[in-house]
């Protein structure tokens, strides 16, 4: 489930009920819709019918493509061409005209409620075999037959908090990040299966509340994904795989209702994240200096990449830094942090990092955030450094260097962070680890 609804270029079609062995065909979503109105509509009824039931058709197959409907239960397709649950297509069939043009004008328009996001799950029927809470697709011709236009033959269907919106079309994308989530992962997409576990909890008591909800796989996260797999018969490790990601968002869809006419809805408050998508210029925060962190890195080993300061604000060098690492990654040099750019970042850093192992040089910090919860090698460095900063700053205690990023781990980086003036947030990010070894360094050598 995207933030935002889009109109997706193409679109997968289950030839049958969901779980027949059915084909799927895949087919631009323009000729899906003109297909589906085609196979439903008679051409010959009065236009302004014929857009009401278009706009409904359009909203229905966005609704089933923004809550991932069928995705998110396991399947390969988007929607089925059974009437029992979605909508009808037929292969191969002829296109009325006067059909195919008003689609055209109307395929990336949909239906939704007043400071709500999600496309109205515009359901309908017939009206003459089939009688159902929504639109009736003959009553449609009636109403305009009356003189009614095609909002106020929606309204009487749907009530009259309604939308028409235009959506952007762009490729199908699955929601899924593509690499699990586990402690110590910081990202949007974190953030988003933390929002929706706390949601989820409403219904499932059991399930504990994620605090603060920003985007940092920590101890609190890794206890609710634990209990919601309990819940839901899946592996108990605490690691947010394809399998628990699409579970998240199957049951946060239902337990909002989001694929019904009455939905609980999503505002734009839901789907305002503590992280943003991409880093641009004029940015300011922790975000950015773990970016100039990274740019810095790479720039120190990599001629091709200006070294920035580290200063938390996305200003014109850091700018340049990006342009310059898009050239050599071979991306668009648009100065626009997106997750491409990251990521390419990412693995540079990495292989540098690799590297220097390989040859016994400087370590780097790892590229994962150190939360309550951690355990590995990286957590003993971690330890090993605030024990040599205790040494010189009695606030930080000494702790036993287990791998284990418990309590008393969490308590001396609050006290590191609060001793030199770092967000205090007891995790330790790449950068924060930086400033740690750096520091540890620095005060052995002025102690010495």
């Amino acid at each position: 489930m995207t933030d935002f609804p889009y109109v997706p270029e193409y679109i997968t079609v289950h030839l049958g009920p969901p779980n027949s062995p059915a084909r799927n065909v895949t087919v631009p979503f323009l000729e899906y819709i003109q297909n589906v109105a085609s196979s439903e509509l008679y051409p010959t009824w009065p236009e302004n019918a014929l857009r009401a039931n278009i706009y409904a058709q359009v909203s229905f197959a966005l609704n089933r493509i923004y809550t991932e409907w069928y995705r998110s239960r396991g399947y390969d397709f988007d929607i089925t061409n059974s009437t029992a649950y979605d909508q009808a297509f037929v292969e191969g069939r002829d296109i009325f005209e006067n059909v195919a043009d008003i689609v055209n004008e109307l395929f990336d328009q949909y239906l939704a409620r007043p400071g709500f996001i999600q496309p109205l799950f515009s359901s309908y029927c017939d009206g003459r075999r089939v009688q159902c809470e929504g639109l009736s697709q003959w009553g449609t011709v009636d109403l305009a037959q009356q003189g009614m236009t095609p909002y106020e033959i929606l309204t009487y269907y749907y009530g009259n908090d309604l939308d028409i919106r235009t959506a952007p079309i762009r490729p199908l994308i699955q929601s899924y990040p593509g690499t699990p989530l586990r402690i110590g992962t910081v990202s949007r997409e974190v953030e988003v299966m933390q929002e929706r576990l706390n949601r989820i909890s409403n219904n499932y008591p059991a399930i504990p509340k994620i605090y603060p909800v920003n985007g940092v796989f920590d101890l609190n996260t890794y206890n609710a994904v634990v209990a919601f797999q309990q819940i839901f018969n899946l592996t108990p490790d605490g690691i947010i795989g394809p399998s628990t990601w699409y579970q998240i968002t199957s049951v946060y869809t239902a337990v909002r209702n989001l694929a019904e006419l009455e939905a609980e809805g999503i505002t734009l408050q839901d789907v305002s994240r503590e992280l943003p998508t991409a880093l641009t210029e004029g940015m300011q925060g922790v975000n950015i200096r773990l970016l100039q962190f990274y740019l810095s890195t790479v720039g120190t080993y990599n001629d091709s990449v200006p070294v920035v300061a580290i200063d938390g604000i996305f200003g014109p060098m850091t700018r340049e830094a990006v342009v310059a690492f898009q050239q050599f990654a071979g991306l668009t040099p648009d100065g626009i942090v997106g997750p491409n750019t990251w990521n390419a970042l990412l693995d540079a850093y990495q292989q540098i990092a690799a590297t220097l192992q390989d040859t016994g040089n400087v370590s780097l910090p790892p590229t994962s955030t150190l939360v309550l919860g951690s355990q590995s090698n990286d957590v003993v460095r971690l330890q090993q450094n605030l024990n040599r900063l205790a040494a010189f700053y009695p606030e930080i205690n000494r702790i036993p260097q287990t791998g284990y990023f418990g309590e008393q781990t969490r308590n001396a980086v609050l006290a590191f962070q609060q001793i030199f003036g770092e967000p205090v947030t007891g995790n330790v990010s790449p950068y924060t680890f930086y400033l740690i070894e750096v520091a540890a360094n620095q005060a052995e050598m002025n102690g010495s």
